[in-house]
């Protein structure tokens, strides 16, 4: 039992500060709903629009189809044509052209119509697919419009659409999350060496702990 006592000791200060840490980042993570940390609650809320679909809705593309969706977008009927090669289409289905990228104007005047304080924008930068920003972390040509309190809102070049909100709140979350999983780099590599043998490590304290706690019970037991 002393020899187990011995090892609690010094396994209690190598796994410690990654307990805390676990503790602290998972407290913070805890004490706001998701749906505020996504900027959900930035979001207007808007009508949908039936959508009215021709009998012969499939354009002819170059590229191997992956995904097809057909919705309503600035009152008028979309089919978005996502290709293999990850490339979007839009395509105005009453007129069967192709719809151009959006450009700066189109990307502020959107944020400004969908989000809460849209219209109080600080910069904007468009982000090519193979350089997209840290906090959105998809392959996704995006216009980043940044607003005055600090929101990053994401507008797809190709898709008009909103992609991602961003709050402060978010960035401070994911900041959270890379320390929860160990993974500061990436922010998505769940299962790796370090964060399996500190867990087995934490484990392993907490059963030599509860093994001393009941010898410590059973000894003061014997002591009365």
């Amino acid at each position: 039992m002393l020899r187990f006592a011995k090892w609690h000791i010094w396994l209690g200060w190598l796994v410690g500060i990654p307990i805390l840490m676990w503790m602290v980042s998972g407290l913070f993570m805890a004490a706001r709903p998701i749906e505020e940390v996504r900027g959900n609650h930035l979001r207007v809320a808007t009508d949908q629009s039936a959508l009215s679909l021709p009998s012969d809705i499939v354009p002819e593309i170059d590229q191997p189809l992956k995904e097809m969706r057909a919705f309503m977008q600035d009152g008028r009927a979309v089919m978005m044509l996502t290709a293999m090669d990850g490339s979007v289409t839009r395509i105005d289905l009453a007129s069967r052209t192709s719809l151009p990228a959006v450009d700066e104007a189109q990307a502020r005047s959107i944020v400004a119509e969908q989000i809460v304080g849209g219209r109080n924008v600080s910069t904007v930068r468009l982000f090519e697919a193979n350089n997209a920003p840290f906090d959105f972390r998809r392959p996704l040509p995006v216009w980043q419009i940044v607003l005055d309190e600090g929101t990053h809102v994401y507008v797809g070049r190709d898709t008009g659409q909103i992609e991602a909100v961003r709050t402060r709140w978010w960035r401070a979350f994911d900041f959270m999350w890379g320390l929860h999983i160990m993974d500061l780099r990436s922010r998505e590599d769940t299962s790796h060496p370090i964060l399996i043998l500190f867990a087995a490590l934490g484990v392993f304290a907490s059963i030599l702990g509860c093994i001393l706690m009941f010898r410590r019970r059973k000894a003061r037991v014997t002591a009365k």
